[in-house]
């Protein structure tokens, strides 16, 4: 079959392209025809449809109201991402249309191409975040506390709180643009929602989405992850032991929690025991001025530099404070049999299992990853207890994330719709 995959970026920038572009690769590999709807951008990668990718837009800015006003149209509506993906459309004749990043900057008005009404075509959505229920995405409000104000449907929420970054003029945007989708049922316009997490489908269902449009599909790992999983070689630094996050540097990371934990309990680990921080973001230089010389910072690391950095950690933090979906970094930290201390927050207690793949601890509550890292830590010094552990992690990922699964399912829903909506046609 021929199948349109819709993100705004094509480049590898983080777990929505990790997802977007495994996504393509197990679909060629099952013969199917892949085609790529984007952004221009000069990083993208090589794609014979890049002719048609809509212009950058960047929305993320400083800005007045009054341009915000007169940018808010193409946020919801872009004319020109409708005018490009129906020719694209023509061009392809695709049998199924799956969007993944697709907000503000391609907008949801390719759902409007008269190809897809015309000739039925099925849409997938796979949901990475919560913009389907709330403005802000994250679920967050402007103090960073979790919040759910949205959820009923009332988006002027997000206003009366600057949801978005603290900013009027940015909140009014993202409130506007939710409104629009309400007001014009834009999203029954999608036939199959997917979510990476139990936890993000109960939430699109309590915000109004029929169950029966909402599927959840853990996310898979790559052959490459998968077989490093098959490894049982134990790569852990012994000799220089550290404690690892890798990912982003922004506030709903809880970076900021981690640092704080680990010096509270450094004392109760062994004597060289570091904290090494692989990323960047906006709050770097904040945690690097506020961190001890027991905390190391290596900067964003990729391919074999994070790869080695992974394996060789006596465990991952992933320390969110925001609802995670389910975050690539766990799948990878698993796949080299590394534990994982998470927060009990959205998705990560689906993958971060008590006893079994790691520890959880409280978002936000510096005594409590401090207690689960000195678990995990104490546990690293019986060898035999630890290699345990690194073997159910890996186990993990081989029977829970397994792509060549998650494909023939994803292709199955395909077929379905197609079918569905082929009878329908008739």
């Amino acid at each position: 079959m021929r199948v349109i995959l819709v993100n705004k970026f094509h480049y590898m920038r983080g777990g929505s392209e990790t997802y977007y572009l495994g996504l393509a690769e197990g679909l060629r590999r099952l013969g199917h025809e892949v085609h790529f709807f984007a952004m221009q951008d000069p990083k993208n990668l090589p794609c014979e449809d890049s002719d048609l990718f809509v212009s950058a837009k960047d929305y993320n800015g400083p800005t007045s109201i009054t341009r915000k006003v007169g940018e808010a149209r193409s946020l919801v509506y872009s004319r020109e991402s409708l005018k490009k993906f129906e020719r694209l459309c023509e061009r392809v004749r695709p049998d199924v249309v799956h969007m993944n990043l697709v907000h503000r900057q391609i907008t949801l008005s390719i759902l409007d191409a008269p190809y897809l009404m015309e000739h039925r075509v099925p849409v997938f959505f796979t949901s990475h975040d919560y913009i389907l229920v709330c403005p802000n995405y994250l679920m967050l409000d402007s103090s960073g506390a979790v919040c759910e104000a949205c959820l009923g449907g009332n988006f002027g929420n997000c206003l009366r709180r600057k949801c978005v970054k603290g900013s009027t003029s940015k909140s009014a945007m993202a409130m506007v643009e939710a409104n629009w989708y309400k007001r014009h049922r834009t999203y029954s316009k999608i036939d199959c929602i997917i979510t990476p997490s139990e936890f993000m489908r109960d939430k699109l269902i309590q915000g109004g989405f029929p169950e029966r449009q909402v599927v959840h599909m853990q996310n898979f790992a790559k052959d490459e992850v998968l077989e490093r999983a098959r490894n049982t070689d134990d790569q852990t630094d012994w000799k220089h032991p550290y404690i690892l996050f890798f990912g982003r540097l922004s506030k709903e990371k809880g970076v900021d929690v981690l640092v704080n934990a680990f010096e509270r309990a450094l004392p109760q680990m062994p004597e060289d025991m570091r904290l090494v921080i692989a990323g960047d973001g906006p709050e770097r230089e904040a945690l690097e001025t506020r961190s001890s010389d027991r905390v190391r910072f290596v900067g964003f690391k990729q391919g074999d530099e994070l790869e080695k950095l992974i394996s060789g950690a006596t465990l991952v933090c992933c320390p969110s404070v925001w609802r995670e979906n389910m975050p690539y970094s766990i799948v990878e930290a698993l796949a080299e049999g590394t534990p994982v201390v998470g927060s009990r927050i959205g998705g990560i207690p689906e993958a971060v299992i008590e006893d079994e793949t790691g520890w959880l601890a409280e978002p936000g509550d510096v005594e409590s990853l401090a207690m689960a890292i000195v678990k995990v830590a104490k546990l690293a010094q019986d060898s035999a207890a630890y290699h345990a552990l690194q073997q159910r992690c890996r186990d993990y990922v081989l029977v829970r994330c397994d792509q060549s699964i998650y494909m023939n399912q994803l292709i199955g829903l395909y077929e379905e719709l197609i079918s569905e909506k082929g009878d329908a046609r008739g």
